[in-house]
């Protein structure tokens, strides 16, 4: 008497050894395995804690003072994480507090560099001292003047052009949490905006996404970004027009 396999493994299973993706699943019966379906479930409370995690900016804070930056914390309109998530455009404006603290520091800087939680705070606590500790050097041997790093809580990207055109900044750049995945719950997202003013839409915005060790590693995140920081400011332009010729600059 036979008895046919619970479990079949499907035939694409190696090359899952190439992605964190979801393929290649293999069977059991019609659906997938309970192992599977398990690992599932799971990743998708990590993307659910990613969203909810609190910005701990004290911690942060201690880390920048490590490589002897002055940092600021700011608010936005966003009291808490439900009015966040329910208002996207709250997140995009700073209190009439941070408001005035920005102005207070505000001067005649280079580059803005602003910290802010978005949709997974887990991806700043966990990338931006590694990366920080990289890019802060790199930037201040090319002589750039850095404002004073801006922490946001309940931030969006656009915060970014309200924060850089306070501060006076020729080019703000706004590192923050990446919309969790299924298999990614702690990716970094960096945008880039030359001439900030609030107003400008994404089209003007240089991105470089997925900056984590298992996507974009922090050595090239920070190459990349000194790259792009060096040409938008050579050329006056960011977004759309600044085209990320990285690997060709190399080759010459």
């Amino acid at each position: 008497m036979s008895h046919s396999p619970t479990y079949q493994e499907d035939f694409w299973q190696n090359l899952r050894q190439h992605t964190g993706a979801r393929i290649a699943l293999g069977k059991a019966g019609s659906s997938i395995s309970t192992e599977e379906l398990l690992k599932f479930q799971l990743a998708h409370a990590q993307a659910r804690d990613a969203v909810h995690t609190s910005f701990n900016r004290t911690e942060l804070i201690k880390e920048l003072k490590l490589i002897h930056h002055e940092a600021i914390e700011l608010n936005t309109l966003a009291k808490d994480r439900q009015s966040y998530l329910l208002r996207p455009d709250w997140g995009k404006v700073l209190n009439d507090e941070s408001k005035a603290k920005v102005r207070s520091n505000a001067s005649q800087y280079d580059i803005s560099l602003i910290i802010g939680d978005g949709l997974s705070a887990q991806a700043i606590h966990r990338h931006i001292p590694p990366l920080f500790k990289i890019l802060i050097p790199k930037l201040r041997k090319l002589n750039f003047s850095l404002a004073p790093i801006s922490l946001v809580k309940h931030a969006r990207v656009a915060i970014s052009d309200e924060i850089g055109e306070a501060l006076k900044c020729r080019m703000s750049i706004i590192f923050i949490g990446e919309r969790p995945g299924l298999s990614s719950a702690d990716s970094l997202g960096i945008y880039l905006t030359y001439s900030p003013v609030v107003g400008n839409t994404d089209e003007k915005r240089n991105c470089i996404s997925n900056v984590r060790p298992e996507g974009m590693p922090y050595i090239m995140a920070a190459e990349k970004l000194t790259y792009l920081i060096n040409e938008s400011i050579r050329k006056k332009i960011s977004g759309v027009q600044l085209k990320d010729d990285l690997q060709i600059s190399l080759k010459k």
